[in-house]
């Protein structure tokens, strides 16, 4: 068995009964490529994988692949010493529970819990389609509640303070958008001709990224911190580009007097104002980048001021 490159990605080829085999090992990278060809010879001479070898090639795989392929990562470290020297025949619906059951002593929440059995399960199943291994995850987190009032949103920008921060918190209302997308925002994806934010970088498709319009107070913020910019990123401070506003944002939330509200929440309440102010669903799905409309009536269909209602006049008596 060789590599071999073929229409644009490697293969592996080898000659059996006079006649030419090949087999497309899906990537045009070489590193890759040889690991997958390790395991396709592994596969010929009857050896099962174990799971530590099918997820390093998974991941290797997605970090080419997906934007945060960190968070893959840090999910294989906490799945490891559970996961790593089985096959994955010996994965189980009691050793998914077992798992669950010391995730949950370690004081990890439901939805972490459920998202690394989820990315077990993904690069098992990406490996084989038809694998032996049976999953049980942990039900999903509820749909999020905490979400800022107008009165609660004016106190937190009243306490940020710092510039970059409070520049931080109206983007991230104005554009409905991640943490990480506003903090990767460059100078150049901002459209003050046509009034757009730009999220998406253009290099991949990135999860939850949308091009926006602009709101008076993003405008207003945005030109004010143009004219002091000293670097190609929106969100600055000290002459360098921010890894993350967490701190100096719990700050902030502190100095406001409120509690439970994480930069993420202002992404949530985006969306609850804008189904509260009776915005359709579809409208708010692209808002959010969402490629799913069916998530956003889940999460925020019940704030609609029509919610049910059709359904409900139906029961007058």
């Amino acid at each position: 068995m060789r590599l071999q490159m073929y229409r644009g990605k490697w293969a592996a080829v080898w000659t059996e009964g006079g006649t030419t085999r090949r087999v497309s090992l899906r990537t045009d990278d070489r590193g890759i490529a040889t690991r997958r060809l390790e395991d396709l010879k592994r596969q010929a001479a009857g050896e099962p994988e174990i799971i530590g070898q099918i997820m390093e090639v998974y991941l290797a795989d997605r970090r080419v692949t997906v934007a945060r392929p960190d968070r893959l990562e840090d999910a294989w470290k906490a799945l490891r010493s559970t996961f790593e020297d089985l096959r994955p025949n010996q994965v189980t619906r009691e050793l998914c529970r077992s798992y669950t059951e010391k995730r949950r002593a370690a004081g990890r929440a439901e939805g972490t819990i459920n998202k690394e059995l989820a990315i077990l399960r993904a690069g098992i199943r990406w490996s084989d389609p038809n694998t032996p291994a049976v999953f049980e995850l942990p039900p999903p987190s509820p749909p999020r509640e905490r979400y800022l009032t107008r009165e609660e949103y004016r106190l937190l920008l009243d306490a940020a303070g710092a510039p970059h921060l409070k520049l931080f918190i109206v983007l991230a209302l104005a554009t409905g958008g991640r943490a990480s997308a506003i903090l990767e925002l460059t100078w150049s994806r901002v459209d003050f001709k046509r009034e757009l934010v730009r999220l998406a970088t253009g290099e991949q498709r990135r999860k939850g990224r949308a091009t926006v319009p602009m709101t008076m107070a993003a405008r207003e913020a945005l030109e004010e911190a143009e004219k002091a910019a000293v670097t190609p990123w929106v969100i600055e401070y000290a002459g360098g580009k921010i890894g993350s506003v967490k701190k100096a944002f719990s700050r902030a939330v502190k100095k406001a007097g409120l509690k439970n509200v994480s930069p993420h929440v202002l992404r949530h309440t985006a969306a609850v104002w804008m189904a509260e102010a009776g915005v359709p669903m579809s409208e708010i799905a692209q808002y959010l980048g969402h490629s799913d409309s069916r998530l956003t009536e889940r999460v925020y269909a019940r704030f609609s001021p029509s919610y049910l209602r059709n359904a409900a006049s139906a029961l007058e008596v």
